[in-house]
C-alpha cells in the first residue's frame, strides 16, 4: 500500500489541515506511526491524511473488518476544512468506543461539496481504528 501517490507535501511548521495549530504537532506524528489518544484525534489525522494523500495512514487505522482492498488518494478533491460537532466516548484509557460526528468540506470536480458523517471507532490491540460512518441524523 503506497502512500506516495497524491501525496501534498507539508512541513511540520505547516498548519495541520485538521485545524490544528501546527502538522508537526499534530497529525504528523501519527501519519508516521504514533497512536492516537482518542478517537477524535485519530478521526483528525485522517482527515488530514484525505487531505495530504497519506493513504498508508488510512488503510492502517482503518479495522481490517471493514476496510476496502485498497485506500487511493482522490487527487481531484481539494479538501477545504473540517468541523467536529460532537464527540461520544473515545477519550478515556478504558474506552474500547467513541464516535465522532463532523462535516468536511471539499472541492470536487463538479465544485463544492459537503461530507458530514457520524463515524464510529474501536480500540483494536490498544490502538484506535476507525470502523464505518453513516449520516448523522
Amino acid at each position: 500500500m503506497s502512500g506516495a501517490l497524491g501525496r501534498v507535501a507539508r512541513g511540520a511548521e505547516d498548519p495541520c489541515p485538521c485545524g490544528g495549530p501546527t502538522y508537526g504537532g499534530c497529525c504528523r506524528p501519527l501519519h508516521h506511526g504514533a497512536p492516537a489518544a482518542t478517537a477524535e484525534a485519530l478521526m483528525r489525522s485522517r482527515y488530514s491524511a484525505y487531505a495530504l494523500g497519506e493513504t498508508d495512514h488510512l488503510w492502517r487505522t482503518w479495522h481490517p473488518r471493514t476496510r476496502p482492498a485498497r485506500v487511493t488518494a482522490h487527487d481531484a478533491l481539494s479538501w477545504r476544512g473540517l468541523e467536529v460537532h460532537a464527540t461520544t466516548g473515545g477519550d478515556g484509557p478504558e474506552d474500547t468506543e467513541g464516535t465522532v460526528t463532523f462535516t468536511a468540506r471539499y472541492d470536487g470536480p463538479t465544485g463544492p461539496e459537503v461530507l458530514r458523517e457520524h463515524s464510529r471507532f474501536v480500540r483494536r490491540g490498544g490502538r484506535w481504528v476507525y470502523l464505518d460512518g453513516t449520516p448523522p441524523d
